[in-house]
């Protein structure tokens, strides 16, 4: 439900890694050694999830990023994860899994072909230094990120939840010397998805960072919601949840199971949609092209406006139930990466805490 939003890969000497078997959780220095050394390490040390899911390969990438191809049993399906390995630290370090938008962050299944936290934010400089594995799935555009009831002759098959709650952190633990501790956080169409995320796993995530979205997703608006953005993707929101009538929709809704988030550490952003300080010819993004800045007042500015609706919703469904959660209502500002960045920031003393409590 988000605006429009290459680097050749460095190569370094391979350095041979010795790999001590049966420990759980390998800690290691990422930012001592070359990147290329990192992915080997990664692919010396990552074993496969219960279900056989497992890690195929791990390249170098421009920066500090590692690009894994993960093999989903679920999915019958490669799919592409880039990591920022945690910082220099003797110990093991919790995980940040960062979701995308409508097109999953790219829609060639490459982060650096689409729109995504690597190229439409700081997180690379900004977590520079952070004891956390930052993890960022590629794909499932128009998906919501859900585990569908039927594969879509489209879309195919789509198992976003069990990848994301039982395929993936195994592999991510053993590969990066994770400590089984993890935060989840995405922004508009993914912005209901991690709370589905720890609703489907609980104490998986610890955390959770929702950004410009609608949690609400089974009543009219929701769904209208959901089945546009689907059906944007030429997918059948049939195969997903069934039709509207169809109780799945109420089960996958958070905002109907939110007693069952107590505990959890959550913080909920959104815009106004009126235009803000980076709604201008120079603001992030915009290139000093005009139909970009147009399109970003317009529609990025009619999106954020529903979803400060649906966040006052969200709030006072917490309040009514006596749920702790950080809200940060902005003044102003649209359905957008630069404020998407500007939440990222602000969120993480929120999701920094909960992971190194």
């Amino acid at each position: 439900m988000g605006v429009r939003c290459g680097l050749a890969a460095v190569r370094g000497a391979v350095l041979l890694v010795a790999v001590v078997v049966g420990v759980d959780a390998v800690c290691w220095s990422a930012a001592a050694e070359p990147r290329t050394s990192v992915a080997a390490r990664a692919m010396a040390t990552a074993r496969p999830a219960p279900d056989g899911s497992r890690l195929t390969a791990a390249e170098a990438g421009p920066g500090r990023v590692v690009n894994l191809t993960v093999r989903s049993e679920a999915m019958g399906s490669e799919v592409r994860v880039a990591v920022l390995p945690a910082a220099d630290d003797s110990t093991a370090a919790p995980s940040l899994y960062l979701l995308n938008g409508v097109d999953g962050g790219s829609e060639t299944g490459q982060w650096r072909d689409g729109s995504n936290w690597l190229t439409k934010t700081d997180a690379e400089q900004f977590f520079t230094g952070e004891r956390v594995n930052v993890v960022m799935p590629v794909g499932g555009a128009g998906t919501f990120f859900a585990d569908w009831r039927a594969e879509d002759p489209v879309m195919g098959k789509q198992r976003w939840t069990t990848f994301l709650t039982g395929e993936l952190p195994p592999i991510i633990d053993s590969a990066f010397g994770g400590n089984g501790v993890n935060a989840i956080a995405g922004l508009s169409m993914a912005s209901s998805a991690v709370f589905r995320m720890a609703l489907a796993a609980p104490g998986l995530y610890r955390a959770i960072g929702s950004y410009s979205g609608c949690v609400r997703t089974s009543d009219p608006l929701g769904q209208a919601m959901v089945s546009t953005i689907v059906t944007g993707k030429r997918g059948n929101p049939a195969n997903m949840w069934g039709p509207p009538s169809d109780p799945a929709w109420a089960a996958n809704d958070p905002y109907l199971h939110a007693e069952r988030l107590r505990g959890t550490v959550i913080y909920v952003s959104t815009g106004t949609g009126q235009p803000g300080p980076l709604d201008t010819m120079d603001g992030p993004g915009i290139e000093s092209d005009s139909r970009k800045l147009l399109d970003q007042l317009l529609i990025g500015g009619a999106l954020d406006a529903m979803t400060w609706s649906c966040t006052q919703q969200l709030r006072d469904r917490f309040q009514e139930l006596g749920i702790a959660a950080t809200f940060d209502f902005r003044e102003n500002g649209t359905h957008s990466w630069g404020y998407w960045q500007e939440d990222l920031h602000n969120s993480w003393p929120v999701l920094r805490a909960a992971l190194h409590e």
